[in-house]
């Protein structure tokens, strides 16, 4: 057992967790802006987006870049400091440290240190959408990205198709149209959904609707800004998906092949999806 009080006096520093405003600045909350000037080096996702908000609020502490792709470099040097006695704040482009952005690592190795890890809260996306949403706001279940590619895709909502709880997803404008089509296929065309669009900023907005709907929505319009996707959940778990029953096994099998997947990994991905031997739909497939 680990038991490390937060605030009492230690000869090593404290990881601070900062959340950074998601749009609008005045989301900073006093407290963030006090440890992001009290500490001693700020840990930023980028260095030049951080450096605006410091700007802002005219904070000149120092900082270090640590990022996904340096990592295993940067967490050894920070862990040292911390041991040295040196403070040192968090924080990510827009957001919570750590959802769906760096920062996990870095808050495992100091709590295996038995390092002080504090935690500020503040402005994130995902649960602001939520409460705005109209959707159940509890339970809830957070996914933020989905994989790229589609079969991927299918992939990883095909069990979160059984979820009675509203479902959070993350996603870039430019992939949105293709993501909407990927929970069609999965969750039906009725499931209700929300877009919500550049929360806090000037644009914000909600789209709400059936997956359908916003599908076709993303289709055939630009779309500009980061999104939150927020699906209801499953009112019956048990029964089949409406868009997969209107089409045979044969049909089902030929929209994946549609969508870019290879005739055997479509067979596969069908089979898996209606629970059914990988074996058996090959030979109906090819009449076998």
């Amino acid at each position: 057992m680990q038991q490390i009080r937060s605030f009492t006096e230690n000869e090593t520093g404290r990881l601070y967790l900062v959340p950074t405003p998601i749009g609008n600045l005045d989301d900073m909350t006093f407290r963030a802006v006090k440890t992001l000037a009290d500490v001693d080096l700020i840990a930023s996702e980028d260095t030049r987006h951080t450096q605006m908000l410091l700007n802002h609020f005219q904070i000149d502490t120092r900082q270090i870049s640590f990022h996904e792709h340096n990592t295993e470099q940067r967490i050894p040097q920070l862990i040292a400091l911390l041991k040295q006695g040196q403070s040192i704040a968090q924080c990510s482009d827009a957001g919570m440290p750590s959802i769906s952005d760096p920062g996990k690592e870095l808050v495992a190795a100091a709590v295996k240190e038995g390092l002080q890890v504090v935690a500020l809260p503040g402005a994130n996306a995902g649960l602001t959408a939520l409460i705005a949403s109209g959707l159940a706001p509890q339970p809830f279940y957070f996914y933020g990205f989905l994989s790229r590619k589609h079969q991927q895709q299918i992939a990883e909502l095909t069990p979160l198709n059984r979820h009675e709880e509203t479902m959070i997803f993350y996603e870039a404008p430019h992939r949105l149209a293709k993501t909407l089509a990927s929970m069609v296929e999965v969750f039906g065309e009725s499931r209700q959904a929300v877009l919500a669009r550049e929360l806090t900023k000037r644009y914000e907005e909600f789209c709400r609707g059936s997956l359908k709907e916003l599908s076709q929505w993303a289709a055939e319009n630009q779309m500009r800004g980061e999104f939150v996707v927020l699906v209801a959940g499953n009112d019956n778990p048990n029964q089949p998906v409406e868009a997969s029953a209107e089409l045979s096994l044969k049909e089902q099998i030929d929209q994946e092949i549609q969508h870019g997947l290879s005739t055997n990994a479509a067979i596969k991905l069908v089979a898996k999806r209606n629970q059914i031997k990988r074996q058996d739909l090959y030979k109906q497939y090819h009449e076998l």
